[in-house]
C-alpha cells in the first residue's frame, strides 16, 4: 500500500530468506553449476547482467518474509532502486543486503526527477520501481513514470507480489468475482460523498484505502451514500496485530466512532449493492432510515436507489413517507 497525503506504510518484521546472493552478500550468477562447460567467467557475467529496462517490483505490505525470490534477485541486480521514501525501502534493503543506489521518487519531486530517470533508462540502465509497501502504481505516483518509459520505447517488466487491496479482499468474506479499487477517498465529507454517489450503482465489491483519523467519518458517509451494506475493515495486514472486523457499514461506523482511530494501515471492503429481488419493503425502510440519519432526503433516496436498483422515484416516495411518519411521531 502506498501513502495517502497524511499516511505512511511500511513493514518491520524480521525474517530470513534465500536470495540470489552469497553469504558474503555478493551477487550469485543464475546459470549452470561450476564445472559445466558453460560456467566460464564471461558467460556467467552475461547471465548475471540484468536486461536494461524498468522493473515494477512488488514488496511486502508488512511481513518481510512475503518478498518473492524473483523480487530479491531483481533488486540485487538492478543499477538503482526508485523508491517513494528511501528510508522506508532501507528497511528491506538492510534485511536482505540490497546494495543498489536508492533514488527518491514521489509526488513532490516527480516532475523534476522523471526526465532524469527516463534518460538513464534510455542509456541502458536497469532500474527497479518500488512503493513503500505492496505493488507499485496501486495508489502511488509510478503511473506517469511507466507511461513515460513506454513512450520512450523502454521495456517495462512486472515482478508481481503482495498487494494490500487484494489481500484484504481475499479475507473479507465478500464477493470477489467483480471488484473495483477506488484508492483513497477525498478528505472532506462533501467531496467524499460525491465520489461515493458515483460508485453507488457499481455492481461489484468496492475496495478503499483509508487513514485512521478519517475512518469513522468515511464509514458514516458510506452508509449515507451506499446504504447499510455488508463490509469489512482490514487493519495491519500480514503484521503481528492483524485485525479484520466484518459487519454492516452502520455498525462499523458506530464502532470506530466510539473506539476512536485505530492504529495501522487500513483497507475497507464494501459489498456490492443488494440485488433488486432481495430488497424487501423492510430492507428498503431499514436502508432509508439509516441513510436519513446522516444525509438529506434527496441524497439518501439517490444512494438507496443506486444500492438497491429500485427506481429513484419509488425510493424517494418511500423516503418521504418515512420522514412524514417520523415527524408525526415526534412530540409537539
Amino acid at each position: 500500500m502506498a501513502r495517502s497525503a497524511d499516511g505512511t506504510s511500511s513493514g518491520k518484521a524480521r525474517s530470513r530468506a534465500t536470495s540470489g546472493r552469497s553469504e558474503e552478500g555478493r551477487p550469485e550468477p543464475i546459470g549452470p553449476p561450476s564445472g559445466s562447460k558453460s560456467a566460464d567467467p564471461v558467460r556467467a557475467a552475461e547471465v548475471t547482467r540484468l536486461a536494461p529496462g524498468l522493473y515494477i517490483v512488488a514488496t511486502p505490505i508488512g511481513n518481510l518474509r512475503d518478498i518473492t525470490l524473483r523480487a530479491l534477485d531483481v533488486l540485487a541486480r538492478v543499477d538503482a532502486i526508485i523508491c517513494e521514501d528511501t528510508r522506508v525501502t532501507s528497511t528491506l534493503a538492510q534485511r536482505y543486503g540490497l546494495g543498489a543506489e536508492r533514488i527518491a521518487y514521489h509526488d513532490h519531486n516527480a516532475e523534476r526527477v522523471r526526465p532524469k530517470l527516463v534518460a538513464r533508462l534510455a542509456a541502458g540502465a536497469a532500474l527497479a520501481l518500488v512503493s513503500d509497501a505492496g505493488t507499485p502504481l496501486i495508489s502511488d505516483p509510478g503511473f506517469k513514470l511507466v507511461r513515460a518509459a513506454l513512450a520512450a520505447g523502454i521495456a517495462v517488466t512486472a515482478v508481481p507480489g503482495a498487494s494490500a487491496a487484494l489481500t484484504a479482499l481475499t479475507v473479507a468474506g465478500l464477493p470477489t468475482d467483480r471488484f473495483l479499487f477506488a484508492g483513497f477517498l477525498p478528505a472532506k465529507s462533501g467531496a467524499r460523498r460525491r465520489t461515493l454517489r458515483e460508485l453507488a450503482a457499481v455492481r461489484a465489491s468496492l475496495i478503499f484505502y483509508e487513514t485512521a483519523p478519517r475512518l469513522a467519518d468515511a464509514l458514516a458517509d458510506m452508509v449515507a451514500m451506499l446504504g447499510d451494506r455488508p463490509a469489512a475493515v482490514a487493519r495491519e495486514l500480514t503484521k503481528l496485530h492483524e485485525d479484520i472486523r466484518r459487519d454492516g457499514l452502520s455498525a462499523l461506523a458506530e464502532h470506530y466512532r466510539n473506539a476512536g482511530p485505530p492504529k495501522g494501515e487500513i483497507v475497507v471492503i464494501v459489498g456490492p449493492p443488494i440485488a433488486e429481488a432481495a430488497a424487501t419493503d423492510a430492507d428498503l425502510d431499514r436502508q432509508l432510515a439509516s441513510a436519513l440519519r446522516t444525509a438529506s432526503l434527496k441524497e439518501a433516496s439517490a444512494a438507496v436507489a443506486a444500492a438497491t436498483g429500485l427506481p429513484r422515484r419509488q425510493v424517494y416516495a418511500r423516503a418521504l413517507a418515512l420522514q412524514g411518519k417520523r415527524h408525526a411521531a415526534e412530540p409537539h
